[in-house]
């Protein structure tokens, strides 16, 4: 089993940043990739980035391209989303995800609100 546990959501005025951090715990050694997702009010989740371990291999929504980094410490076993040039349409709550195969893991969701 992995236990994932996210932080550092809040509220922003659009054109801020934030940064998200997903820490993982448990059978970590399985882990192959991890990443966030979003759920916004009335839609559906949606894949947000999401990094190759241990290789480091990134990967982004286009909507977030140029302005999201997402970056892992691996002897940590943490995750982060540097969320820069925030917009109101980012608003959602956000979701930590971790892959090992085959069993697939989520956080509790931390909300990230973006103010015009």
């Amino acid at each position: 089993q992995v236990q994932l546990v996210e932080s550092g959501g809040g509220l922003v005025q659009a054109g801020g940043s934030l940064r998200l951090s997903c820490s993982a715990s448990g059978r970590t050694i399985r882990i192959s990739a991890m990443g966030w997702f979003r759920q916004a009010p009335g839609k559906e989740r949606e894949w947000v980035s999401a990094v190759n371990l241990p290789r480091g291999i990134t990967r982004y929504a286009n909507s977030v391209k140029d302005r999201f980094t997402i970056s892992s410490d691996n002897a940590k076993s943490t995750v982060y989303l540097q969320m820069n040039s925030l917009k109101p349409e980012d608003t959602a709550v956000y979701y930590c995800n971790a892959r090992a195969t085959p069993n697939e893991y989520w956080g509790q969701g931390t909300q990230v609100t973006v103010s015009s």
